[in-house]
């Protein structure tokens, strides 16, 4: 039998160093510690220690040129996690904050929320510690450039299919996407976000954002409750911040935030209009991370160096970084009546936020459930891809929807308590885990 703490334990001497993955797996073993333990053919197959380690891991120099003729070193990664399900998928992230552990994080919450989906992908993350903000699209294009050099040898469109994340937009893609054809001289679907004039999905770049809010429309539901006349704070105002406003938009909702590292946004107005939601695409392509600029253009309020988590509000859709709505954050939006959480980037709340938000009974849907509408649009472009066609939006969105229903469903299957109340980390923890344990114990892994 399991013991949670001796397990932690020597899975933190095993992996020094690395907070954001042990603070990942404590919350996933948390929840399914009981289930495990009641089903002996998975400690008989030691499948925590097994799928708590990632399959292989690779780290590797990326040499390029500035403008000014300097060379420049960057280090680039690929965690490979776990391919019980099918081909690893998992987005790439550049971003002066990343580190072999913060991406074993990813990939570890990428196995589970891919498996959530019912897409036959597997759980990647890679990327690079360089910051693509004030370079030029020739600096960029030249990391990009050297970047697959080394990737190219590990991935393929049956082994590894990396996406888009922080950092990774359709520019970096296409610069990827064009060295990758230029050495492997192949025409195959191996990247995911790509342009539509090269084998891209459409809703591909709304996808997560569209998600999140098909899944919390389903928690509203679950609580005879609607998106109509909702405020809603939203943190961040990249690709999945733009998608969140503009889908809850549409539903009735008035989004009243978006932030970035310089504080936040109030928008009294909403932020609910086409030009608006075209100015937060612009700021989002001109390599800048500052939100102040929306503020003098719209008339709105910037608040320097907060976070919008202070604002009341119906809803809360943290979208940009992990750990970015922290235990004081949850207790002023409960304070101020906030009635859902809705957790859009990964692992967005600390653990005691989160902790703290299921004592007090607010329905919390998290990260790996709510935004897995990305990497769900991403299965379906490998699928168009693999079929060589295209398919329209509305049939895109259409499965999109059904998936992110299908994920809500397990969710509250496997998350229902006694009292009713649904604990949604702990039913998309239990979910994911099943179908990926049980698929290696049948392969016998």
């Amino acid at each position: 039998m399991y013991k949670l703490e001796s397990f932690m334990a020597e899975l933190e001497k095993h992996n020094p160093a690395q907070p954001e993955f042990i603070q990942a797996t404590r919350e996933v073993l948390e929840s399914i510690i009981d289930m495990v333990n009641e089903n002996p053919v998975y400690e008989k197959n030691r499948i925590l220690e097994r799928i708590t380690e990632p399959d292989r891991t690779f780290m590797f120099r990326v040499e390029w040129e500035d403008d000014l003729g300097n060379i420049q070193v960057n280090r680039g990664y690929r965690v490979q996690f776990n391919n019980a399900l099918g081909p690893y998928k998992g987005g790439l992230r550049f971003h002066a904050s990343v580190t072999l552990g913060g991406l074993k994080f990813l990939g570890f919450e990428q196995t589970l929320k891919n498996s959530l989906t019912t897409l036959p992908m597997g759980g990647a993350k890679g990327g690079s510690d360089f910051n693509p903000r004030g370079k030029s699209d020739s600096e960029i294009q030249r990391f990009c450039r050297s970047f697959m050099t080394e990737l190219q040898k590990y991935i393929g469109p049956n082994t590894d299919v990396p996406a888009g994340d922080i950092g990774v937009g359709a520019r970096e893609i296409g610069f990827l996407y064009g060295q990758y054809k230029r050495i492997r001289d192949e025409n195959t679907g191996v990247l995911t976000g790509k342009g539509l004039s090269f084998g891209g999905s459409l809703i591909r770049p709304e996808a997560t954002g569209y998600g999140a809010m098909y899944f919390a429309h389903q928690m509203l539901l679950a609580n005879n409750d609607t998106f109509a006349g909702k405020t809603i704070s939203v943190s961040g105002f990249g690709n999945v911040a733009w998608g969140a406003v503009m889908k809850a938009t549409e539903l009735g909702a008035k989004v009243v935030t978006i932030s970035g590292p310089d504080g936040y946004i109030y928008d009294e107005e909403g932020v609910g209009t086409p030009e608006k939601w075209a100015y937060m695409s612009y700021l989002r392509a001109s390599n800048n991370d500052e939100v102040e600029p929306y503020a003098k253009k719209f008339g709105a309020k910037f608040v320097s160096g907060r976070k919008p988590w202070e604002v009341p509000v119906d809803m809360a859709f943290p979208c940009a970084i992990q750990n970015e709505l922290s235990l004081e954050d949850a207790k002023a939006l409960v304070a101020n009546g906030v009635k859902y959480v809705v957790e859009t980037s990964n692992m967005g709340c600390s653990a005691d936020a989160a902790t703290y938000l299921i004592n007090e009974k607010i329905p919390f849907g998290p990260g790996k459930a709510v935004n897995a509408g990305g990497v769900a649009v991403s299965g379906l472009e490998m699928s168009q891809n693999a079929m060589h066609l295209s398919w329209n939006a509305e049939e895109v969105d259409v499965k999109l929807h059904a998936i992110m229903v299908n994920i809500h469903t397990s969710c509250v299957r496997e998350g229902t308590q006694e009292d009713g109340y649904i604990n949604y980390p702990k039913g998309a923890n239990i979910a994911g885990f099943k179908k990926v344990a049980d698929a290696m114990v049948q392969m016998g892994y």
